[in-house]
């Protein structure tokens, strides 16, 4: 995708506005870096913040939430996501939220970024996806 292929339709406003909003709700007492993240999926903006657990391995990052909600309120495919920290700064999702971003939105999900809205696709090359399982059980 090149820039000419992203859509313009996005308002990465709203989008960056509700991960902040997403982000004050967050449960971080152990880390104390709270995280914020909204999707959109071409009609619904979801969110999500991360949870905290005593038990660190356990917590849950905002971008799992995020796709949790957009499930639990009958959201479509993702096709943009913004997540950001406490001081709404954009922050990039871990390896282990991009491979679950890229269940629910693809190489083409477009990720907020500080020099502009990027593909999942460039940030994840080469994923392992639902369309690997299906050729290999030929």
């Amino acid at each position: 995708m090149n820039a000419a292929d992203i859509p313009t339709d996005i308002d990465w406003d709203l989008l960056r506005s509700g991960a902040r909003e997403a982000m004050r709700r967050a449960y971080a007492p152990y880390s104390g870096f709270p995280v914020g993240a909204a999707g959109w999926d071409g009609r619904t903006v979801s969110t999500g913040c991360n949870v905290e657990n005593v038990s660190y391995g356990l917590g849950i990052c905002a971008e799992c939430v995020l796709v949790g909600n957009n499930r639990v309120a009958g959201g479509d495919r993702l096709i943009a996501v913004s997540v950001c920290d406490s001081r709404g700064a954009i922050l990039l999702p871990c390896g282990r939220c991009r491979q679950v971003l890229y269940e629910f939105g693809g190489k083409e999900l477009l990720i907020d970024h500080r020099d502009g809205p990027t593909p999942l696709g460039r940030l994840l090359a080469d994923a392992f996806g639902p369309e690997d399982l299906a050729a290999g059980r030929g």
